[in-house]
């Protein structure tokens, strides 16, 4: 047990001082002007059963503080609630409402549905973004002024995730600090690190860099899209990741079954399926998270102190990012127990893989 124990703090010790500083709160943008003229921006939102949020996520849009022109496709993908009556009922010169085909095979719902809102030899800029995510007036000008201020290929923010109720606040700033922690922003923003990510509630691209690596139907059928897209894109150009104050997510997570099925839809995709993956990464879960806290609790000598030791480490990591959503710190000392729910989830989306249910999103399941 004292090894054990000696190895989860001497990850722990790297994780601090080496891992791209994954813990730190920021970077975030602060509300900008675009040089002008401003590029003409098309902003296409792909929406499947948005009934609930679609009006007040296309409002935003309509309403940007924007210096150049802009419009709005949204692309109605079969929905059956009513989503796309109701984004017509907006009456916006600027929208453009589409009613999707059925997406052909090998492609997933999203993207096909994204394919057909990009205009084809589009030009300027493209925002990619959620048909439940609002907008601040001042979000695209943002967006497009580090863009071009960096000269960037791509830029991409975790918008603010919904967290008011008991089980946001135990579940969905861990789901934003394990994306930090997979995914560190240091390294995603630096040209000479291979580390790329998005996050796909918003992606602001270049039409050229876009077409450059083979456009969406490049990707047509990737479940973790917007990683994807960012590796592309890194490929051959430069990208940026971070935290929006100007976005906000509106889909609540009520109950451990809604965060439970956001995290078990794509935990198994991201280790490409393969057993010998997952069997490490619960090894490397029990190791790093939850040795701690049983050590310090249950056992004596060198492995409490060791235990406690990485515990009060993996507490300290979580504290900005419980900053960020204003939420108590001693939420941190509970961070392992999330990390078990974490664990669960990506052990069930193993399951429901060999069961043979795949990826179930929006009714719509992908097998891999």
């Amino acid at each position: 047990m004292t090894a054990i124990t000696a190895l989860s703090l001497a990850i722990w010790i790297y994780l601090l001082t080496g891992h791209g500083r994954f813990w730190q709160a920021g970077p975030i943008l602060t509300p900008t002007n675009p040089q002008t003229p401003a590029p003409d921006v098309t902003i296409v939102v792909p929406a499947r059963n948005e009934a609930e949020t679609i009006q007040r996520a296309l409002r935003s849009l309509l309403a940007q503080d924007y210096p150049g022109r802009f419009r709005v496709i949204m692309v109605d993908d079969l929905s059956s609630d009513g989503t796309g009556a109701l984004a017509q009922a907006l009456n916006d010169p600027a929208l453009t409402v589409l009613r999707g085909a059925a997406h052909p095979p090998n492609w997933s719902g999203k993207l096909w549905a994204l394919s057909q809102g990009i205009p084809t030899e589009a030009r300027g800029l493209l925002l990619l973004t959620d048909a439940d995510i609002e907008h601040a007036p001042q979000h695209l000008a943002t967006l497009v002024a580090k863009l071009q201020a960096d000269r960037l290929d791509m830029v991409s923010e975790m918008v603010a995730l919904n967290c008011e109720g008991p089980v946001e606040h135990a579940l969905v700033p861990a789901f934003v600090f394990f994306f930090q922690l997979l995914y560190p922003f240091a390294w995603v923003n630096d040209p000479g690190n291979p580390a790329a990510a998005a996050a796909g509630g918003t992606v602001l691209i270049r039409a050229e860099s876009l077409a450059r690596c083979g456009g969406i139907a490049a990707i047509r059928s990737a479940l973790i899209d917007d990683v994807t897209l960012a590796r592309r894109i890194k490929a051959t150009g430069r990208i940026w990741l971070g935290h929006s104050t100007l976005a906000t997510s509106i889909r609540p997570y009520k109950t451990l079954g809604d965060v439970w099925r956001m995290v078990a839809r794509c935990a198994y995709v991201q280790l490409n399926y393969n057993p010998y993956l997952l069997a490490g990464t619960v090894l490397g879960m029990i190791i790093v998270w939850l040795i701690p806290p049983v050590a310090t609790l249950f056992v004596p000598g060198l492995p409490r102190l060791l235990g406690l030791l990485a515990w009060i480490a993996l507490s300290a990591s979580y504290l900005p990012t419980l900053r960020r959503f204003r939420l108590k710190p001693w939420w941190a000392a509970c961070l392992p127990l999330v990390a078990a729910f974490y664990t669960a989830a990506t052990l069930g989306s193993a399951l429901d893989h060999y069961r043979g249910r795949g990826v179930v999103w929006k009714q719509r399941a992908y097998h891999g």
